[in-house]
């Protein structure tokens, strides 16, 4: 068994103040032995409406700048893989990436990727700030096992998480804003749950709590059970995974396996 650390956080406006609480967060998840500790999405700052796309802009950094660098830094001093997420500067002029990466124990980036799926949907147009990525990231194999990396909306495309799934991902990992809204924490804990059952995997969803968002951080196991599920409570929360639980669910329920890719194609119109 693996200890996992997700945390549910209320991101404030000042980058400063958040990257603070953040290594805060990751010495907590040393001394209670993860192996992995998992943050939300925007964890770098709370965008409000009234932030201009100029200003977001003007606050984004590099991968290596100093608010990436301060978290690798803290992965490395206290032995712990950090999956994070930032504000990343982009070639488009008043854009910037929705960007998470993962961090080994040393402290090196082993892995980044940038939101394909931008949140145009349910009243919000975060394409008006925000710049996709173009690829998804390969699954990287770390010693907690083989992680998927997400983003949030990604979690509403199956494609997307059947793809990492396919490709040999035994843990999703989808470091999350979800807005609040009508049937909104019902989509989540649904959409949270089926990819994990439809794929045998495990999911880890860190969600932001407070402002706008709905909380309810999770992890599910690969039979779709809710191992963790953090309400609207601020702080870390831990759970035990196992891959033997994955591989045992996977040979049980071959999904992966029983699927007809030879007939599975669009219909030409």
């Amino acid at each position: 068994m693996t200890k996992v650390t997700v945390v549910q956080m209320r991101a404030d406006t000042e980058k400063e103040k958040n990257l603070k609480k953040i290594l805060g967060y990751i010495v907590q998840a040393a001394k209670r032995n993860s192996t992995l500790c998992t943050f939300p999405e925007f964890m770098m700052f709370y965008t409000p409406s009234r932030q201009s796309a100029s200003e977001l802009a003007s606050l984004a950094e590099k991968i290596t700048g100093e608010f990436v660098t301060s978290i690798s830094e803290a992965a490395r001093k206290n032995s712990v893989q950090v999956v994070g997420t930032f504000y990343e500067k982009s070639p488009k002029e008043n854009r910037v990436y929705d960007t998470s990466f993962l961090t080994d124990r040393n402290g090196k980036i082993v892995s980044k990727y940038r939101k394909i799926h931008l949140y145009d949907a349910l009243g919000f147009k975060e394409s008006a700030k925000l710049y996709p990525g173009s690829s998804v990231a390969r699954p990287i194999k770390t010693s907690v096992g083989k992680i998927g990396m997400m983003i949030c909306y990604d979690l509403r495309f199956p494609e997307m998480s059947r793809m990492l799934a396919s490709s040999g991902s035994e843990i999703l990992v989808a470091p999350s804003a979800w807005v609040q809204g009508k049937m909104k924490e019902e989509h989540w804990i649904a959409i949270n749950k089926t990819r994990a059952i439809e794929n045998g995997c495990y999911v880890i969803a860190p969600d932001q709590v407070g402002n706008i968002y709905c909380g309810r951080s999770m992890i599910v196991d690969p039979f779709g059970k809710v191992l963790l599920d953090m309400k609207k409570r601020e702080g870390v929360g831990i759970a035990d995974i196992s891959l033997d639980q994955v591989k045992q669910v996977r040979k049980k329920l071959p999904l992966l396996k029983n699927r007809r890719t030879d007939i599975y194609n669009d219909f030409r119109i």
